[in-house]
């Protein structure tokens, strides 16, 4: 494509090259041709136009002969005058040179008639004509060409800018003959574009469709030219970055973080800020939860409070279960400040709660195995004196102790880095309101509270090989099974993946319903269908009890028989074996029923001891002291006898308590298939959550 002037619409610059200009574009100044020059100029002769000296010179070099008395050729034969060209075309020039010469007229002739006043010739002004002085008339000329248009100058001197638009097209006739034309599809006039994109041919498809460039294609949007050479017409086309604009042709800009760019890429636009609503499936889902959790959990307190003084109640240290359920009421009440809009409020409560309730519930916990452990501990051995801290009210203490540990890490954790709320950019493309809180700041207060669950679960270890009638130790110890488990797949999904409100609104939830499941679920069975298992005697161990005291050697001894057989050794002496004080605690059909009665003068020996069987028959040892115990004091207590009287009455407290802390509960089975089902629950969360992310 040639848009240089100089081409025009010239047959000779294509000659013998026409299929390959076939489609080529070309301009020429607008100059329409003189109708009466063509027949003018092809009657002139060689031998009588003797006006132009080089006439006869043209003649001989356009038609290949010579003229006697012209300048001599290399041509033999003679030009007869009447020689004609079939293809001559005017020169698309012609008509600026009349123009050239109207002008140079009409200016002489506005001159002439300012200088001569009207007189005819050139008078004395005139000569000689002074260039400047007649630049000054040129340039004041205006006129209507031959063409009927508008001739004139502007302050530059330049006259109208007009252009023909040419395009050397390849034309068959009917015949299927091949003939090239210049043929004119538009024009150009002072600032003003015509062209006519369906009359124009296009090399190698016609006028079908547009060629497109043979170097590089416009970029599209998005793109970005990269110019590698020196050649500014070819480049490559690079794509910005997602988060970028378009400065210009060949420059991106990316937009700074929480922008983006607006449609077309000219500009950064700002993002909408997101946050967990209460409106969102996920918050939705959580706030169910929690709202149903709080309603069982209020629901559980009013029967216990209902129930205040009844033995179930009683027997599971209602203190420590009444700060439990706080704490399961403050776990659930969390879900609804961790789904709201971060502010510095919520986000205060977001560090503050969740650690809060797992003390107030696993340092309860924790107080109250540790009472069993210790208890056990006791039986196992003689006790003097009755161990210290047992009674409701320590408990208490101790669990408070407890919470107030966890409320002065969290103190100082919020001291350390305070609760504030920021901007999150997960992506290039997401801005997101969330708590400015660390993962220190979430281990930190939680780690107490993991070391308390630790406890928990080593004293369910310690005290899981309870007889039948002790379930309540090993509620404790599925709830704190299942409460591993939830945790460790808390750790792994809330560090390894996105949703983290989420997943830490669901690891409360599900802690806290397998607390309130397993712990209180089999008491309120109890309370509310089936209240005739709850009286006292439900909640002891069997109505034979064993008594641990010193050896005796007198004759009633080998009658015993079942659990404490007598034994002899090769020399026929008596050998007493020792038992656990949870040997046997039901009756053997084959053990006889008998009162051990000492003499006065019998004295007890520490180092050896052994283990008889006693009746609830309302027989008591003579030795006893407490004249006006009750029957129900022999139903089902553990005794122990030692050297004083007051060390017995204190053992016999503490295994009264013992007593008071257990209960028996018939539906375990039950219980162990919700602790398979929380398994499986967690499992199933733990997969879904690590193929997500």
């Amino acid at each position: 494509m040639d848009l240089c002037d100089g081409w025009n619409d010239r047959p000779d610059v294509v000659k013998d090259n026409e299929a390959a200009a076939a489609g080529g574009m070309s301009i020429k100044l607008h100059s329409p041709l003189i109708d009466w020059f063509d027949d003018m100029f092809q009657n002139l002769s060689p031998y009588s136009n003797d006006r132009n000296p080089w006439f006869q010179e043209y003649w001989q070099e356009n038609y290949k002969c010579s003229i006697p008395g012209a300048k001599p050729t290399q041509f033999n034969n003679t030009c007869t005058g009447n020689e004609k060209n079939p293809n001559f075309v005017q020169d698309s020039k012609l008509g600026f040179i009349q123009n050239a010469l109207y002008t140079m007229a009409y200016a002489l002739h506005a001159m002439q008639k300012d200088l001569c006043g009207g007189r005819p010739g050139i008078c004395k002004k005139m000569s000689p004509v002074k260039g400047s002085l007649y630049k000054k008339y040129l340039l004041n000329v205006s006129i209507t060409t031959y063409s009927n248009e508008s001739l004139y100058f502007d302050d530059n001197g330049d006259p109208p800018a007009r252009y023909d638009i040419m395009n050397f097209q390849k034309i068959k006739d009917e015949f299927g003959n091949v003939s090239y034309k210049y043929i004119m599809v538009g024009s150009w006039e002072t600032g003003h574009l015509v062209i006519d994109e369906n009359n124009i041919y296009w090399p190698r498809t016609g006028k079908v469709k547009p060629m497109t460039s043979v170097c590089s294609e416009p970029c599209k949007k998005g793109f970005v030219k990269s110019i590698e050479t020196n050649i500014k017409c070819c480049w490559k086309c690079t794509k910005c970055e997602d988060n970028e604009i378009m400065l210009d042709e060949e420059t991106c800009k990316t937009c700074s973080k929480g922008w983006w760019p607006n449609e077309d890429l000219s500009a950064c636009r700002k993002l909408p800020i997101e946050n967990m609503s209460w409106a969102d499936s996920e918050a939705m889902i959580a706030l169910i939860v929690a709202s149903f959790g709080i309603f069982v959990t209020l629901w559980i307190s009013v029967i216990f409070m209902r129930h205040h003084n009844t033995p179930v109640v009683k027997a599971s240290t209602r203190e420590l279960m009444y700060i439990i359920m706080i704490g399961i009421l403050v776990a659930y009440s969390c879900n609804f400040v961790l789904v709201a809009k971060p502010t510095i409020v919520t986000c205060y409560f977001t560090r503050i709660l969740p650690g809060l309730s797992f003390s107030m519930i696993y340092g309860a916990l924790v107080t109250k195995t540790n009472r069993i452990a210790r208890i056990l501990e006791g039986t196992k051995k003689i006790i003097t004196k009755k161990p210290r801290f047992m009674s409701a009210s320590s408990q208490v203490i101790i669990s408070c102790i407890l919470v107030g540990v966890e409320c002065a890490v969290i103190t100082v954790m919020l001291i350390i880095e305070p609760a504030d709320c920021t901007l999150d950019y997960p992506t290039t493309r997401r801005v997101r309101l969330i708590c400015n809180t660390t993962t220190l700041g979430i281990v930190v207060p939680l780690g107490f509270d993991l070391l308390l669950i630790f406890m928990c679960t080593l004293y369910a270890v310690k005290t899981r090989n309870l007889p039948e009638n002790f379930n309540e130790a090993k509620f404790i110890g599925f709830t704190m099974y299942t409460t591993c488990v939830i945790w460790l797949g808390f750790f792994a999904i809330y560090f390894g993946s996105d949703p983290k409100v989420f997943t830490l609104s669901i690891a409360i939830s599900l802690s806290a319903s397998v607390s309130l499941v397993l712990l209180f679920f089999p008491k309120v069975y109890v309370i509310v269908w089936a209240p005739e298992k709850n009286t006292r005697s439900a909640f002891t161990t069997s109505k034979d009890v064993r008594c641990h005291f010193g050896s005796v050697s007198y004759n009633s001894v080998d009658k015993t028989e079942g659990a404490d057989k007598k034994l002899f050794d090769k020399t026929g002496n008596t050998v007493f074996r020792k038992r656990s004080i949870f040997g046997k605690l039901k009756p053997h059909p084959h053990e006889r029923e008998q009162t051990a009665t000492l003499p006065p003068n019998f004295k007890l020996s520490r180092h050896d001891s052994t283990h008889v069987y006693v009746t609830n028959e309302k027989k008591k040892f003579p030795w006893s002291r407490n004249e006006n115990s009750k029957s129900e004091d022999d139903d089902g207590r553990l005794s122990t006898i030692s050297s004083k009287d007051g060390s017995r009455q204190s053992s016999e407290n503490v295994k009264m308590e013992l007593v008071e802390i257990i209960v028996k509960i018939p539906n375990l089975k039950l219980i162990k298939i919700f602790s398979m089902l929380m398994f499986l629950l967690m499992g199933y969360v733990i997969e879904s959550y690590l193929i997500n992310s």
